[in-house]
Formats: C-alpha cells, sequence, structure tokens
C-alpha cells in the first residue's frame, strides 16, 4: 500500500515529498503532469533537488516512488481505467498539496482547486469504499479565515461564511475544505493550514521567489507606510514540511485542524526589519502607519496601468500580498507545536540569508538537469 501525493512537483509538495522519503518508509503514488514517463521523472528531480542529491532521488525512484501521469483537473485525474483502479487499489493514505494559488485568477482557483479536489476526493471515496483509508490530508491554507484585522485566530473558529475573503485562492480553499468535510463524513480527516510560508531555516537557497521580492521590495523603502506594531505570520517551508508529513503518518493525530505557523511568535514590522539584513548589511526604516491606506490605494492602481509603463508587475505583486502584510493577525499554532515538539524559527533569523540567496542568482534558482549517462527509469527498464 502507498500514500498517494496531490502536487509533489510544487514548492510546498516537494518539501512533503522530501520528508516523507527522508522520515518514512511508506511507498509513494504521486501524480505528475507530463507528456511520458521521462518528462514525469526530469519534472521530479527538478522539484526535489533542493533537497536530495541525484543518487538517492535515482534509489527512491526504483524503490519507492510509482508515478502516475495524469492531471487532477480531470476526469479520473486523467488516468486510464487500468492506471486509475490500479491507484484505488493501492492507495492506503492521500495528502492532497496541489493547488493554484493564482491569486488574481477566478478561472484558474476554481479549476484547479474546487474540481482538482473533487476529482481527488472522488478517488478517496472508491479507496475507502474498497478497503478503507488510513487518512485523507487536506492542505490548505489560513487565509480561508477571510478579511481580519489585529486578531489571534484558533484553528476552529477561523471559517466564517458570512465574513468577506481577500481573494480567489482563499475562498475556493475554504470551500475545499467544506467538501472535505462533506463529502469524507466516515473518513479519518486531518486539515493542515500554512501561514505566509517563506524560505528554508537550513539554507538561503529556495525555488519559490514571489514572497522574497514583496519582502525585499519593502525592505528596499526607506520609509514604509506600515504599521511598525503590526504583525506578520511568516513561517519557513521546513517546518510546514515536516509537519505535514509526520502528523499525516501518525496514527491518531491529536486534533483535526492544524495551522502551521509562527502564531504569538509572530514578528512585528518593525523587529523583523531591525533583524533582516541586505548582504550583511542593516537596513534603516522610518516608519510612516498614516500613509498605509494611500499606499494600498495607489499599488492597487498602478497594477492596473499598461505593461509598457513598467510598473504593473511589480505593483500587481505587491497587490496581492499587501492585505496580508497589512492586516495584524495571527493563527495560533499551539497544536502543531505541541504536536512536534518544537516551535517554528522566526523570519528574522534565518530571512536573511534567504534574501541573499535571491540576489545573488537573480531570483532564480540554478537547477540541474539530468545528468549525462544516467538513464531514466523508463530506459532502464526498458533495457532490461
Amino acid at each position: 500500500m502507498a500514500t498517494f501525493v496531490t502536487g509533489s512537483t510544487g514548492y510546498l509538495g516537494s518539501y512533503v515529498t522530501a520528508r516523507l522519503l527522508q522520515g518514512h518508509r511508506e511507498r509513494l503514488g504521486l501524480l505528475v503532469r507530463a507528456r511520458d514517463r521521462r518528462e514525469a521523472e526530469a519534472r521530479l528531480w527538478t522539484s526535489l533537488q533542493l533537497h536530495l542529491p541525484f543518487a538517492p532521488f535515482a534509489e527512491y525512484l526504483r524503490s519507492r516512488i510509482e508515478i502516475y501521469i495524469g492531471d487532477i483537473t480531470l476526469p479520473r485525474l486523467g488516468l486510464s481505467a487500468r492506471d486509475y483502479d490500479r491507484l484505488v487499489a493501492a492507495t492506503d493514505s492521500i495528502v492532497h498539496i496541489a493547488a493554484s494559488l493564482n491569486r488574481r485568477s477566478e478561472r484558474l482557483c476554481t479549476n484547479v482547486n474546487l474540481r482538482g479536489t473533487l476529482e481527488v476526493l472522488g478517488l478517496a471515496r472508491a479507496a475507502h469504499d474498497l478497503h478503507g483509508l488510513r487518512r485523507f490530508s487536506d492542505v490548505s491554507t489560513t487565509a480561508v479565515a477571510g478579511e481580519r484585522s489585529g486578531e489571534l485566530v484558533q484553528e476552529d473558529q477561523a471559517i466564517d461564511w458570512e465574513r468577506r475573503d481577500y481573494d480567489p485562492y482563499a475562498r475556493t480553499k475554504k470551500f475545499c475544505e467544506h467538501m472535505v468535510e462533506t463529502l469524507l463524513p466516515d473518513v479519518p480527516v486531518t486539515v493542515f493550514r500554512p501561514a505566509t510560508v517563506i524560505g528554508d531555516t537550513r539554507f538561503g537557497a529556495t525555488t519559490q521567489f514571489d514572497m522574497i521580492r514583496a519582502v525585499l521590495l519593502l525592505a528596499r523603502m526607506r520609509v514604509l507606510p506600515l504599521r511598525p506594531d503590526s504583525r506578520h505570520d511568516i513561517v519557513p517551508a521546513d517546518y510546514v514540511g515536516r509537519a505535514i508529513a509526520d502528523i499525516h503518518q501518525l496514527e491518531a493525530p491529536r486534533h483535526r485542524i492544524y495551522h502551521l505557523s509562527a502564531g504569538e511568535g509572530s514578528e512585528t514590522h518593525a523587529r523583523l526589519m531591525e533583524r533582516l539584513r541586505l548582504r550583511g548589511k542593516p537596513i534603516s526604516h522610518r516608519f510612516a502607519p498614516a500613509l498605509e491606506q494611500s499606499f494600498g490605494r495607489m499599488v492597487s492602481a498602478l497594477a492596473q496601468t499598461p505593461r509598457s509603463l513598467g510598473v504593473s508587475n511589480v505593483a500587481s505583486l505587491l497587490n496581492v500580498f499587501w492585505p496580508y502584510v497589512t492586516y495584524d493577525t495571527v493563527f495560533d499554532n499551539r497544536r502543531v507545536v505541541e504536536e512536534l515538539g518544537e516551535a517554528p524559527r522566526s523570519f528574522g533569523e534565518y530571512g536573511s540569508g534567504v534574501l541573499d540567496f535571491a540576489l545573488d542568482h537573480n531570483f532564480r534558482y540554478p537547477f540541474q538537469r539530468w545528468p549525462e549517462g544516467q538513464p531514466t527509469l523508463e530506459l532502464s527498464s526498458s533495457a532490461a
């Protein structure tokens, strides 16, 4: 039997997949969008090389990974009847991570998050009806809590259907949680809600740069249109990946929902900027909270300007994340701290290395290609 994982080639999915491979022993079934097996293996290598060298990756491919070439937005995940039946029979548990984080596109969020989750739930239902499903883990987001200000949000009080949502991503992920609860009432379900995920405490390297661009943009502004005592709930990706993988594998987790967040350890903007360094140098700022609303309106307007003016891309990025920077809301994390036995490190402790890596590599990760002379598993199998 195996754990089926969606989104393994994504940023957060790579952390969960690597932790399941390195910290646990169960086989994995991975859904990968690709034209053929060769491309699927190459995509997995691109995703996982942040976490492990090629030799152990190749060994995991041979011994513990079963690739299913498909797409969560297609009926039966885009698999043939034979492969789908094989997947149903082999799946003991599911970790559903795949999602569209495009906060500007209602279409993408609807197709990937809603339609995709419905297809994964169909697989879960079939597996549970056939032989029982040990666990279904849904990776959601703290953004399901909707528009808030100055709050500490508890897991069981986060969903409020009368509250406005920040964007299509938050709205569709909230409904995904509702679908999981409604369609799998007899399956053990765990819901994970990461807060703002940035970087890795173990090294500066990262493959995800959107939030880092936003942080750098703010870090370079000498006058910050923010309240210095507002908090921003940021959590490292390695902590989130470990929490999802390890709690999913527990026989009986203590809770149904976990906020994967900094909780009351969230830093204020003033404390965060005080601790950050750019290439070893401190950054001086002056806070101007009176400008917060007008700056937000200006960014929103600039995001709508023609691309030829050269400001819409940066403004659009900041416009998407501005509410998450200004809402001064954190998410209680005592459940995950109790489960793992430790709290996440604060961004101020490790963030400087992440920012320096982004600057030194021009916001690109130096991906390695498939090593020359190393056959894909498809080729080595056919040669045998």
